[in-house]
This record gives C-alpha cells, sequence and structure tokens, in this order.
C-alpha cells in the first residue's frame, strides 16, 4: 500500500497517460479500419490491393518492430521532434487499424447481397451505399469483436512504456528501479489495467443491448 500512498500521483499521471494512449489509438485505429474495409470491399480493384496489402503486412508484423519503425524512422522521414505521444498513437492505430479492419469487413459481409443491390437500382453510389445501408446493418455484428479489439489495444499499450511514453507500464519500472517491491507494483498497476478494460467492457456492452433486436 505504501508504494501507491507515496507515489499516488505519479500512478494517477500513468493512469492517465495510458487512457490517453488507448483512446487515441482506438479513434485513429476506427477510423482507419472502416476506411480500409471499405476499400476491402470497393469494386475499384487498386483499392482492393491496398487493404489487402495494408492487412496483410500490419497483422503479420511485430507491434514491438511497428514501435522501432515509429520512434527512429519516422520523425527522420515525416515528423521531426514528434513527441512520444503522437508516435505511439501512431504505431499502435496503424497496427490496430488492420484488426478493426477485418472485424468490419465480417461485418459487411453478413449484410445481405440484396440490401447493397436495392441501393445501387435506386441510383446510389458505392459509399453511399456502404455508408447509409450496410455499416449501420453490420454494427451490431462488429460491436463484439471491436469490444475485445479495443481491450487488446489497451494491453498492447504498455510497449509504450518501454519507449518512454509516460504510462502505467513505464511507471512500474521507474518504481522498480527505486527498489519497491515488483510484486505490490505489478499488483496497483494490474488493477489500473483492469479498470480501463472492465470499462470499455460495459460501453460495448451497452451499446450492444441499445442496438440489438429483439428476438
Amino acid at each position: 500500500m505504501n508504494v501507491l500512498l507515496d507515489y499516488l500521483p505519479q500512478f494517477r499521471d500513468g493512469f492517465l497517460g495510458t487512457l490517453a494512449i488507448t483512446a487515441s489509438s482506438a479513434l485513429l485505429a476506427l477510423v482507419l479500419g472502416v476506411l480500409i474495409a471499405g476499400f476491402r470491399v470497393s469494386p475499384i480493384p487498386p483499392l482492393r490491393a491496398f487493404g489487402t496489402a495494408w492487412v496483410t503486412v500490419l497483422r503479420n508484423t511485430p507491434l514491438t518492430l511497428l514501435f522501432l519503425v515509429a520512434f527512429f524512422v519516422v520523425p527522420q522521414v515525416l515528423f521531426q521532434g514528434a513527441s512520444t505521444y503522437v508516435l505511439a498513437t501512431l504505431a499502435l492505430g496503424f497496427y490496430t487499424s488492420s484488426f478493426v479492419c477485418e472485424a468490419v469487413r465480417s461485418g459487411i459481409n453478413t449484410v445481405p447481397l440484396g440490401q447493397a443491390e436495392a441501393a445501387r437500382s435506386l441510383g446510389m453510389t458505392f459509399s453511399q451505399t456502404l455508408g447509409q445501408i450496410v455499416l449501420p446493418q453490420a454494427t451490431r455484428t462488429v460491436l463484439p469483436p471491436l469490444s475485445s479489439i479495443f481491450i487488446a489495444l489497451t494491453k498492447n499499450s504498455a510497449i509504450a512504456g518501454a519507449f518512454g511514453y509516460g504510462e502505467l507500464f513505464n511507471l512500474s519500472k521507474l518504481l522498480n528501479d527505486k527498489g519497491y517491491a515488483i510484486a505490490w507494483i505489478f499488483l496497483w498497476t494490474a488493477l489500473a489495467y483492469l479498470i480501463i478494460t472492465f470499462a470499455i467492457s460495459a460501453v460495448f456492452r451497452l451499446l450492444e443491448r441499445r442496438m440489438g433486436v429483439a428476438r
């Protein structure tokens, strides 16, 4: 208990840091994932090829390697002087977007093909059909896997601590270096992660109930 009370402000900052990186990465992953999912079901071959390459490369690349690229290559090529928060968000968001894409694409495939055909017969474009007809119906199917993906994202955010970003895992390393019992440090850190993951699960359960279809 002493390690928590003595370093409560640091634990608070680490908790908020984990929340911040999780939220920003989840938003980036959601936007990119939906966009790439649209590419993957697009009638335009180059877009389908790009979407397939995006998912194949990112899903099969270790996350630690993406962090290395984000922290040591990206600043020299694109964003010189970028903060660790921005770089960690890019690594986590891009990596998770590939999983979001596949979850969204699987949801799209559950919508009957006749829905899209009816929309096209009314003169709607592909983007209009996807955004106004298909995606709203696919959302109910997509929510459960998205919950698991964002919970995994929360746990993956610990890698950012190894690259100097101020989150819970980074704080655990600092306190361990000060000589505190590692078991107690990990206990409080694990409880903090559980709070975040339980909150994500609760939000998605609420969304599933509100969007569920009565049977």
